[in-house]
């Protein structure tokens, strides 16, 4: 019997020049799309974070007071060793984030100001690959941004943000969605792994009440082994995969 046949994985389209990931909270990129995101901005592309919370309910040890302004400056570090300086929080509350009109809005809001062509959110279905329970944070800031990409081009859902001067933006070609399991393309992570390594390590407090074992060691062992599995359908070349949504 033949072995079957790997399929591989194209290339995520390359011609845009703004791009604004949206996820749920501090680290979530840092997790799966650092490297890529590292190499659009060699590149020249403009990329922008936009989180729903600031994680202030995710160390155990640690108050959401004191938590959540932490987190904040973790995630700053974290986007400046990849090359992104525009980093927002919109303020929902870590833990118990509502898919509806609300989130929405803001993600829309967000989309008329930044004006990308590519979208880029975190796994927004129930499980990770039918293996684990999503949160449903991730849940619902990931299907909310799927909306939002349409919604932010349509002046009559959201008329209050027209009348605050946020033109509807109808130029969102794709959204990405990382972390899922029906991956559709993928980009090379080669030249971004070890800032996306260092990018995830300044999460060094979260890491840290984690696990036990070493930040460095743990941070470089889950970055490679995940983009040496997408390496397999992306022709050997370490790679992080997204389920593309063309619009």
């Amino acid at each position: 019997m033949t072995e079957p046949k790997i399929t591989q994985l194209p290339p995520l389209p390359g011609d845009w020049r703004r791009a604004l990931a949206v996820v749920a909270h501090p680290d979530d990129l840092e997790y799966g799309c650092s490297a890529a995101i590292a190499t659009w901005s060699d590149e020249g592309r403009e990329v922008a974070y936009l989180l729903a919370t600031r994680g202030e309910a995710g160390i155990d040890t640690l108050a959401p007071a004191e938590c959540g302004p932490l987190r904040e400056r973790e995630q700053r570090a974290s986007a400046a060793v990849v090359g992104v300086s525009e980093v927002e929080f919109l303020d929902h509350r870590d833990g118990v984030v509502e898919y509806g009109v609300a989130l929405r809005r803001d993600i829309a809001a967000a989309i008329r100001r930044h004006r990308p062509e590519l979208v880029i959110t975190l796994n927004h279905r129930d499980t990770w690959g039918g293996v684990a329970w999503n949160t449903p944070d991730h849940v619902a800031v990931g299907r909310a941004t799927l909306d939002a990409a349409a919604d932010a081009g349509n002046r009559w859902i959201f008329p209050e943000l027209t009348e605050r001067g946020l033109e509807p933006w109808n130029g969102v070609r794709w959204v990405a969605v990382a972390g899922s399991a029906s991956p559709t393309h993928a980009v090379d992570a080669t030249a971004g792994l070890e800032r996306a390594v260092r990018s995830l390590l300044e999460h060094r407090t979260y890491i840290e009440a984690l696990t036990d074992e070493d930040p460095e060691t743990y941070a470089r062992a889950f970055l490679t082994e995940n983009a040496g599995r997408v390496a397999e359908r992306f022709g050997g070349r370490p790679a992080v995969a997204f389920e593309v949504f063309a619009r």
